[in-house]
């Protein structure tokens, strides 16, 4: 039984194998989109292979490693694949071209491999270099170009380049080669090209570069209208051109890929629903498909095609393949010449393979033109009928859109209003736009580079930026200028805001601020007299003087009660009447003061327990020392400021400080609109008070040097007064977020492409270059960078250290108090003792202190029995001496 049940899961096995043809996709980390089409394909092109059924077999190599590469081909193959796809690398495709070829398993690639060897075996479906080369020739031929530039990245990409290259045998043609050296910078080779002269550029290079060397194009001043670009790059729609739409540059370039080809929208829409099945997003379009993916995806059902009509012939079969073995898949000669013999129509039009070359036929280039709309479809070149254009050359190059900004003179109204718009500071006498820069000059300049326009600046002499009559209903300065039409555009500090949208045009904001308070520098506080205690708080004092007191203690009644601490205070004695602890309350109480101070003493423990404690009490003092030392400096040279104010809420709420705005201003409209109680109250108090607003920015400024006054307004010329002021400061953060934009009439047509370019102004970092040069460079900016940053520790005066001065004089005044009063109590007990009076006594004192040398002070004899007392403790001290020598003698016999 068991070796029937054997039989019958050997032979189903095999049944479900004879049922299966496997795909091999080769795909680097990448590619995903790629390995999605090749997936799909295969899902879906295996329904119309009669009984079999296509299995995808995606693999993940890398770009590099050909030998990672060769084991995973062979991997396939062990498992018996009927096809490779890919990989896109040509150093790893030239190896499984050569593993494919030995076991006669047919490969197709899609990208051009210039090491392609064996053309039989091997198939490729991208466009051959030779012919992608005679379709620029008819382009340039049509275009009539005599002069135009090749630029070029991979040595490799000139092959394709080697029928337009042919040209320069003639003397009618002048041909320049330029390469884009590896990197991130390609200014410099760009810069050459705008100098030599050539207004035509042939421009290859990887998708992933273009981007970055258009930008860089249009930076260096080649993206206007008297230059050219034909772009080979065959995924030029799937980037974002936007940035170039309106500069007035004729770009054209080719793509293979028709995005209203139903079959595109089909295929994309099939991508995007397998994608969210798996809960993924799919960023693409059927105006952003990359020519991979859709060739992979054609490449796919052109091998399905040829597979069916194969299996009508005979029945096909799949065998495991061994890449040490002389065996060969016996089909795989006549699978490659079916494909070869089959055509398809796809994703990228008419997929028709050479039977000799093994390269791709009869393909369509769709021509396609950069317009304000986006890529516009002008032409088509097939390898049958050549180039053929909807529209003639002249007019291609010829004609301005409507809403092109190209060779348009606007003007300009600007206020003079610093850093927006200032007079140039020159000793020559200077006339037109060459009077004025500023942030706002500079911006129009750069705007006019990418845009192609011609401007003219005048100027609004009163600095009103404009404002609305509530009664009227009319607008004045610069927002009635434009829509009076007596200029085009206005640029200064012009924040939008409702109102003035409702009357005008605005671009996207070039700047974002918002309402703050402009107020003097906040003052140092004076430093404290004890400023000396402030490292520690008051708690970890009274802590301190805690454990002092305690550790004290605790050394005193250890001392006591350890043995070891009762010592012999007469050495000579061994056998002494009574023993000595050095550790007194006073000796504990000095011992811990001593090294809390870093300063030791005399008396030094002598047993275990006491020397445990006065170890753990080296410790503690360590630690506290040096923290103390460490806060010490910051607290003594770092200097407090306060304000008088925080906030906007602290500023309303006090009465001393007058606070204003600009009368007419976006600032002042703010208030007067808004519903929050605080701003209202704010507003009330201004309108009550009508001597608070301001002419112009520079009133308010002097205001708040000159009086105890608040000025409100936008940070940005906050931030541009304070660079230049170190008086002054910003307080609290922003009221409310804005902008400041370019102002031009309503329903303007350029506004799209005004506010295109200062969105790629932005992007590049130019408007923060432009930013820094006004605000901290130029016209005294960067005054009061020092004022932020510590360079160097400030010195300390007596204000900072006057307390310990403080403590060291009461310190010695207490001191001589305390001597004063030993002295007094000693002559008064002796005084009692010798029966004389204390004046008699304290007279001798003063006048043996009044010697002033000396450092031995003679005994008094004293009288009666004092003095016989005294020879009676000499006389024993005689005779005790006499004792000792004695003694010594005797033991030295």
């Amino acid at each position: 039984m068991p070796r029937i049940l054997f039989l019958l899961l050997y032979l189903s096995s095999f049944a479900v194998t004879d049922r299966t043809i496997r795909l091999g996709g080769l795909f680097h980390v990448r590619d995903n989109v790629q390995e999605l089409a090749f997936i799909n394909a295969v899902e879906h092109s295996s329904r119309g292979v009669l009984s079999k059924r296509l299995v995808a077999e995606p693999r993940k190599v890398p770009e590099h490693n050909s030998f990672q590469v060769s084991q995973i081909v062979c991997d396939l193959l062990s498992i018996g694949v009927a096809g490779i796809f890919g990989p896109n690398s040509p150093e790893t495709s030239v190896h499984v071209q050569s593993i494919c070829d030995a076991k006669e398993i047919p490969q197709v690639e899609i990208k051009w491999n210039p090491y392609q060897k064996n053309k039989l075996r091997s198939l490729n479906i991208y466009p051959h270099p030779s012919s992608l080369s005679r379709a620029l020739v008819d382009i340039v031929k049509a275009w009539k170009w005599k002069i135009f530039t090749i630029v070029y990245q991979s040595e490799l990409e000139l092959i394709q380049f080697s029928e337009l290259l042919k040209l320069s045998d003639s003397k009618e043609y002048i041909i320049s080669v330029k390469q884009l050296i590896d990197g991130e910078n390609y200014r410099d080779t760009l810069r050459e090209i705008k100098n030599s002269g050539s207004n035509n550029i042939i421009l290859d290079c990887p998708i992933d570069v273009l981007p970055e060397v258009l930008k860089q194009a249009q930076q260096v001043g080649l993206m206007v209208a008297e230059y050219s670009f034909i772009i080979t790059n065959l995924d030029l729609h799937t980037i974002d051109l936007e940035f170039l739409q309106y500069g007035g540059t004729n770009i054209t370039g080719f793509s293979m890929i028709d995005p209203q080809n139903p079959l595109v929208i089909d295929t994309v829409k099939a991508w995007t629903g397998r994608e969210a099945k798996n809960e993924r997003v799919l960023q693409v379009t059927p105006s952003t498909v990359r020519l991979d993916a859709a060739l992979m995806n054609d490449a796919v059902w052109l091998f399905a095609k040829a597979t069916r009509e194969l299996h009508y012939a005979q029945n096909i079969t799949m065998i495991p393949q061994d890449c040490n073995s002389k065996n060969t898949w016996v089909l795989g000669s006549s699978l490659n010449n079916y494909m070869k013999h089959t055509e398809i129509k796809g994703m990228t039009g008419l997929v028709k393979i050479h039977r000799e070359e093994g390269l791709r036929m009869d393909f369509t280039l769709h021509l396609n033109e950069l317009t304000t709309n986006g890529l516009t479809q002008v032409g088509v070149w097939n390898t049958t009928q050549g180039l053929n254009l909807t529209r003639s050359y002249s007019s291609f190059s010829k004609e301005v859109d409507e809403d092109s900004l190209v060779n348009k003179t606007f003007i300009v109204i600007i206020a003079m209003s610093p850093p927006y718009a200032m007079l140039k500071e020159d000793s020559r006498q200077l006339s037109g736009n060459d009077r004025f820069e500023g942030f706002g000059v500079d911006l129009i300049h750069e705007l006019s580079l990418m845009l192609g326009f011609n401007y003219t600046f005048t100027v609004q002499y009163d600095n009103d930026n404009g404002s609305l009559n509530k009664k009227t209903k009319k607008w004045s300065g610069m927002m009635k200028e434009i829509m009076e039409e007596r200029a085009d555009l206005a640029i200064t500090d012009l924040t939008i805001t409702h109102d003035r949208e409702g009357a005008v045009d605005f671009t996207m904001p070039f700047m974002t601020l918002g309402i703050t308070i402009l107020y003097k520098k906040p003052t140092a506080q004076p430093p404290s007299l004890f400023s000396f205690l402030s490292p520690f708080s008051n708690e970890v004092w009274m802590y301190m003087l805690a454990a002092y007191l305690g550790v004290s203690l605790t050394f005193f009644a250890m001392a006591r009660l350890s043995p070891y601490e009762w010592n012999n205070p007469y050495p000579c004695i061994e056998e002494p009447d009574e023993l000595e602890n050095q550790f007194s309350l006073k000796n504990s109480l000095w011992f811990t003061i001593g090294s809390l101070m870093q300063q030791g003493s005399d008396v030094a423990p002598i047993s275990v327990s006491t020397r445990m404690v006065a170890g753990i009490w080296w410790f503690f003092t360590l630690i506290m020392v040096s923290s103390y030392t460490a806060n010490l400096a910051a607290f003594l040279t770092i200097e407090s400021t306060t304000s008088p104010f925080r906030n906007v809420e602290e500023l309303a709420n006090q009465k001393v400080i007058k606070y204003g705005a600009k009368k007419g201003g976006s600032t002042a409209s703010f208030f007067q609109d808004s519903n929050y109680a605080t701003y209202k109250k704010m507003w009330k108090y201004m309108q009550s008070n009508p001597d608070v607003f301001t002419s112009s920015n520079n009133e308010g400024l002097q205001r708040v040097l000159n009086e105890n006054y608040a000025y409100l307004m936008e940070s940005t010329s906050i931030e541009y007064l304070a660079e230049r002021n170190c008086d002054i400061t910003q307080i609290g953060g922003l009221l409310d977020s804005k902008g400041y934009g370019i102002a031009m009439r309503k329903n303007s047509t350029y506004r799209n492409a005004l506010s295109t370019a200062v969105l790629q102004l932005q992007e590049t970092g130019r408007l923060a270059q432009m930013k820094r040069k006004w605000w901290k460079e130029k016209r005294g900016g960067g005054a009061c960078e020092d004022d932020e940053g510590g360079g160097e520790a400030s010195e300390l005066d007596l204000d900072n250290v006057g307390g310990v001065f403080v403590v060291l004089v009461c310190g010695v005044f207490m001191a001589c108090f305390v001597t004063i009063a030993e002295l007094i109590w000693n002559v008064s007990m002796t005084a009692k003792k010798e029966k004389v009076s204390f004046a008699t006594e304290l007279m001798q004192e003063l006048k043996f202190v009044a010697k002033f040398h000396g450092s031995k002070k003679p005994v008094r004899k004293r009288n009666s029995t004092v003095d016989k007392l005294s020879e009676q403790s000499s006389t024993d001290n005689i005779n005790f001496d006499w004792y000792e020598n004695d003694t010594k003698k005797n033991s030295m016999h």
